[in-house]
């Protein structure tokens, strides 16, 4: 006997089950027969337990057991007979007053997936950053390295751009101390930026043992709200001056980096290594952000709100555990899910997006992409096969790779059928930061 679908709403569907109260009644008392069999209750040996106090005592348990089973089994035969594609968890309850009391009867209401459009993807316009990792991007990074391992000798003249200083500061606003505006012993380095302007051109040309008092007026829209807007008035003495002093590049260099041989030729070679992996990862990022963003506002996408309200309640209970590790308690560590409503949205679109074109293109990712991809990550390893092996123990571990093929499967794709223009890019401007001179 067919069951009749009731279209609620554009994606939402019903439909009424009909489960015979014997079937239940049957399985139950099977299920609790072969419970008998070994359960254990104080006074009784296991299996020796008579069968009326295990139905006692266990019976609504195993009824409850044995009616979700069969609503669940009823469901996926009604769906898959109907071919429907389900979204997010359906709701099933009892139908109210049913007038056959041989019938246990749910109403169950669901969504069910959206049929998406994309329309012509030839009209979608992408611009590809090409990229050539030079010798100059290498020394860059070196020197990167090489303040990594700075360090600091005490000098007697004024402080300059790079010197590092201990300090001491005290401020007050209006002749009252306030709540972060004074400290001892405090560690700056002069061009960090981590303090504001003024105080940086404050401690600029201090010699150890100077004091200077200034006044700083803190920014109309400064974090400190109890401060902002307002001038402060500082007393500023340098405790210590010291100059920094860069590593020589040698063999004792190259080998704190992990090159054994200590030749700087194998050093350079390894960063430029590790600066192709790097550009092949931004520029990927790239044209993914502006696919992605084309497919979002040209594909036709209707979004089932059951997966919108899943997704914000995960991102709800992952900012609330973010916040208790820091230490956040009770109300202060729940943040409501109503706050990630409009980002689930937009995960959830690009999730059925990304997911329909995987599913009608045949972009599923192969077991070849994905040991690739892992073995391209494992390299910045010390040992890539300790990696590797690692991830394959447990092919859960995978899934990352996976969601990251299917991604480049997805782009792929869609750059075969979009306008594409290659623009030659320095890697400095591709990650973001400004080339040294």
């Amino acid at each position: 006997m067919s069951t009749v679908i009731e279209q609620v709403s554009s994606l939402e569907r019903r439909f009424t089950m009909a489960i015979p109260v014997d079937r239940i009644n049957t399985e139950t008392d099977n299920r609790i027969k072969r419970l008998a069999r070994t359960v254990k209750m104080q006074g009784f040996r296991p299996g020796k337990v008579p069968l009326k106090m295990v139905a006692s005592t266990y019976g609504p348990q195993v009824r409850s057991e044995v009616l979700g089973d069969e609503i669940n089994r009823s469901f996926g035969e009604v769906v898959d007979a109907n071919n429907l594609r389900v979204a997010g968890t359906p709701r099933v309850e009892p139908l109210p007053n049913p007038a056959d009391q041989t019938k246990f009867e749910f109403v169950a209401t669901f969504e069910v997936f959206p049929e998406i459009s994309f329309g012509d993807m030839s009209t979608m316009a992408v611009e590809r950053p090409v990229v050539e990792i030079t010798e100059a991007d290498v020394d860059r990074t070196i020197e990167t390295l090489r303040k990594q391992r700075v360090r600091y000798d005490a000098k007697d003249s004024a402080s300059v751009e790079g010197d590092r200083l201990i300090v001491d500061f005290k401020g007050v606003i209006d002749d009252v101390e306030f709540q972060g505006g004074s400290a001892s012993d405090f560690t700056m380095v002069l061009g960090e930026r981590r303090m504001l302007p003024e105080f940086e051109t404050a401690a600029t040309g201090l010699k150890k043992g100077e004091t200077k008092n200034f006044d700083l007026t803190f920014p109309a829209d400064y974090f400190g709200k109890d401060v902002a807007g307002k001038t402060a008035k500082f007393t500023l003495t340098a405790k210590d001056v010291a100059a920094p002093v860069l590593p020589e590049i040698n063999a004792e260099f190259v080998k704190a980096f992990g090159v054994a041989s200590g030749d700087v030729g194998d050093l350079r070679a390894e960063v430029k290594g590790n600066l192709e992996l790097e550009r092949k990862r931004r520029v990927f990022q790239a044209v993914r952000e502006q696919v992605f963003k084309s497919l979002r506002t040209q594909a036709n996408v209707e979004i089932p709100t059951s997966l919108i309200a899943a997704e914000a309640q995960r991102m709800s209970q992952s900012a609330s555990q973010e916040l208790q590790s820091r230490g956040a308690k009770g109300d202060a560590a729940q943040v409501s899910p109503s706050t990630f409503e409009p980002a689930a949205t937009e995960r959830v679109a690009m999730g059925l997006i990304v997911g329909e074109l995987v599913r009608t293109q045949s972009l599923q990712a192969t077991p070849d992409q994905i040991k690739a991809l892992l073995m391209e990550q494992a390299q910045s390893y010390e040992k890539p096969e300790q990696v590797v092996a690692w991830y394959y123990q447990d092919p859960k571990r995978l899934s990352e790779f996976e969601a990251i093929a299917l991604e480049q499967n997805v782009v792929d794709f869609v750059l075969k059928n979009a306008k594409v223009t290659d623009k030659p890019t320095p890697f400095s401007e591709l990650i973001g930061q400004p080339a040294q001179q």
